[in-house]
Formats: structure tokens, sequence, C-alpha cells
């Protein structure tokens, strides 16, 4: 027992860094794990397979379907006939009672159905094929939906991450010029003013470190989820801000050709189209004659006890074979209405189509805007936080010797925090902007 326990000890701490394995993940690591794990894509998936069953269903209702039922009748009073009873040696108009049959009866049949012509099962098939596309392009979408969610959820915790950094940085700062500035006043060389200055400062800094820390945290459990890990998962991205927003700067990606028979949208618009054109279809072929072909074969047994299962019960055998013909004649033109309305909805259909086309070259047209916006903004603020580190490092230099007020090095800080935000802001933005470009061109 001792032993086990010696064993178990030593043993614990293996446990322990088993428990708090951290999964590193790369950016695109973490998009083929979302495509994999998340929950949407997981459904997604689901619903193709669904879409796969329906479409055999359907098709096999137009197949040979084979049925059987079993019947048993006990007449606990059996019904009393009346026949007259000279058929039977008796007096003319009098009436002998008679029962006929016995008392229990058991029934078998087993039947083969065959449909032989109908024209909504012709369009039914053909419709099934449409739903299996239309699946198979949600499918797609969801994976694209995923894919930019979780890069946006991957670039928010670097973000986050960033500016943590920063801020922690900046706080240091602060607080080495606060404690300079508290003994110039204690040694009545400064004013109280400087030093109140800088606690204004120091305490904004503090407050916007703390909510960066939270907002870490929950920029990580956000990624998880997307990633359709528990939230709470120890997870370490193995990229960083910078790289990552130079890796997705190309120019070359506004030069793709562009193939609307690609986009996703368009391919579920165009779904929709067919849909309405079979629902059309269907309600035109509402109007043709149905065949069926059906052979069943029975057997029937009588007895007044039960001994149907025995071996030496008699049966009687039949047999049916026929054909079954609908031939639609007249519905007071509700057929007519039916495939008129059917025929509005397609006409409709279409023009959504080329509304639809329409709206993604603007769409195309402005994520192409928007991702040059942002790589220009991003160069824009890069510049930008290099002048505030200029300036703020002079005003560092000239509050340190009295060349500057505590009010001028706040003002060139205040600047310094702002640029240092815009820069982290147009890095995350870029990785966006080139994500829903992509998404666009279904690249």
């Amino acid at each position: 027992m001792r032993q086990i326990r010696i064993l178990f000890l030593a043993l614990v701490p293996f446990l322990g860094m088993a428990q708090e394995q951290t999964n590193r993940f790369s950016l695109d690591e973490a998009i083929a794990h979302a495509l994999e794990h998340n929950y949407s894509a997981i459904n997604a998936g689901r619903d193709l397979i669904d879409a796969q069953k329906q479409k055999w269903e359907t098709i096999a209702s137009g197949l040979p379907q084979i049925s059987g039922a079993i019947s048993y009748q006990n007449q606990l009073k059996q019904p009393v006939n009346q026949i007259p009873a000279e058929f039977f040696g008796g007096e003319p108009g009098t009436f002998q009672e008679v029962v006929f049959g016995q008392a229990q009866s058991a029934n078998a049949t087993a039947t083969l159905k065959q449909q032989i012509f109908d024209g909504s099962y012709i369009v039914g098939v053909q419709a099934t094929k449409a739903f299996l596309s239309y699946s198979q392009n949600n499918k797609e979408k969801t994976d694209l939906e995923v894919r930019k969610a979780v890069v946006e959820a991957y670039g928010n915790v670097l973000l986050a991450q960033e500016s943590v950094a920063i801020f922690e940085k900046n706080k240091a700062t602060l607080e080495k010029n606060l404690f300079e500035t508290k003994k110039i006043f204690e040694n009545g060389l400064g004013d109280e003013e400087s030093v109140d200055q800088l606690q204004i400062t120091l305490s904004s800094i503090e407050n916007q470190l703390k909510n960066a820390k939270r907002l870490e945290n929950i920029t990580l459990q956000m990624l998880n989820l997307m990633m359709g890990l528990p939230i709470d998962t120890a997870t370490e991205l193995t990229e960083n801000l910078d790289t990552l927003t130079q890796k997705q700067i190309d120019i070359g990606l506004l030069e793709r050709e562009f193939s609307m028979e690609n986009n996703v949208d368009y391919k579920l618009i165009s779904n929709l189209n067919e849909q309405r054109f079979f629902e059309m279809k269907l309600a035109k072929s509402r109007a043709l004659p149905t065949l069926n072909a059906f052979v069943n074969y029975g057997g029937t047994s009588f007895s007044d006890s039960f001994n149907f299962l025995s071996g030496g019960q008699q049966w009687f055998g039949s047999s049916v074979l026929g054909v079954d013909l609908q031939i639609p004649i007249f519905s007071s033109l509700g057929r007519s209405a039916s495939t008129q309305r059917a025929k509005i909805a397609y006409e409709k259909a279409k023009t959504q189509l080329t509304e639809a086309e329409e709206q993604i070259r603007l769409q195309l047209a402005s994520a192409k805007s928007d991702y040059i916006l942002s790589i220009e903004e991003y160069d824009t603020t890069k510049q930008n936080l290099a002048l505030a580190e200029r300036i703020e490092n002079k005003n560092q230099i000239k509050y340190a010797e009295g060349l500057a007020t505590s009010f001028e090095l706040r003002q060139a800080q205040t600047q310094l925090y702002a640029s240092q935000q815009e820069y982290l802001q147009s890095m995350v933005n870029v990785i966006n902007r080139k994500t829903e470009l992509e998404t666009v061109l279904n690249n």
C-alpha cells in the first residue's frame, strides 16, 4: 500500500502537466482545426449527409415496394341469416336461421407495387439533385464563414496581447517619470501639478491595462469556441501580429481573376433558381396521369378455435394482378392557378439572381477598396507611430532637463498612446480585410 502511495505521488506532477498541456496553433493550424471541429461546420457536414439520404429516399419511392399484412378476427357473436325454409324441405313462407362460416379467421397477404409513370416522381428526383447541390454549397459557405471568424478571433487575440505588452511598457515608463517627479517636488524643485498630471496619466494607463488583460482572456475564449474547443482550454498562438500582417499583404490578390460562378453566394442563389424551376415543373406535372402496377398473394384460413399456427391447418390461397391508372380531368382551374403561381415564383428567382450578380460585383469592388485602404492605413500609422515615439522621447528629455512642462509631456504621451492603438488596429484591419476579399473570391 505504501509503495502504491509513493508511486501515485511520483506521478502527480506528470498528471498535472498532462492536464495543463497547452495547444499551440498558427493561423493556418487554427483554421484547419476549426473546419473539422467547429460546431457549425460539424452540423453543416451532417446537413450534407442528410441531403444525400433524402435524395435516396426520393429515388427509392419510385422503386419496387413490398408490403405485408396479417389480420385475425374472432366473431364473439356470429351474425345469423334467414333462408327460406323450403330450401331445406320446410313449409313455403317460413324461414330457417343459419350461421355461415366459422367464428375465427386469419388472413395473410404480401403485395408488390411498382410505379410505372408519375410526372411528379421524375421532377422530384431532379429536384433532389438540386437540393444536394444546395447542401454542398451551404457547407462551403459555412466553411468560409468559419474561416473568416477564426481569422478575426485570432487577430483579436494578438491585438489584445500586443495591447497588454504596450500598456505594461507605458506603465513602467510613467511610473519612472512619476517617481522622479515626486523626488524633484519633495526637494522643492518642482510643482505639485506636474505630479498630479503624471498621476492622472498613470491611472488611465493602469485601467486600460486591466481592461486589455480581461479582453485577452475573452478573445482567447472566443477563439477556442470558434475552433470547437472548450473555452477554458489552454491555447497559445505561435504567430505574432506584425509578422502575420506582413504575410497578409498581397497586392497580387487584387489582380486575381474573378469568376462569378465560383462565388458561394452566387451558387446559393442559383440553387434557389433551380428549386423554383422544379417547383414550376412539379405544378405542371400534376396534370399528367399516374400509372402503377401491383401484384399480391395471400392466404385465408377459418376455424372454430385458434389453431392457425398448427401444421395441419388448411389455408386457401388467392392472388391478384392489376394496374391503377389515375387521370386528372377537371380541377376547377386549381391546377392552372398553382402552375401560374409557381411560374411567378420562378420569374422572381431569376430577377433575384440578376440582382445578386450586381451585388456581388459591388461587394468585390468594396472588398478590394477596403483592402487597399487597410494597407495604406497600415503604412501611415506605422510612420505616425515612429514620429510619435520620436516626439515623446524628445519631450522626455526636455522634461528631465526642465525645458518642457508636465502638460506638454502628457500631450506627447497621449499622442503616442493613440498612435500605438491605431497601429495595432491597422494591422488587424489588414488581416480581416484580406480575409473578406478572399471570401468574395472564394479563394
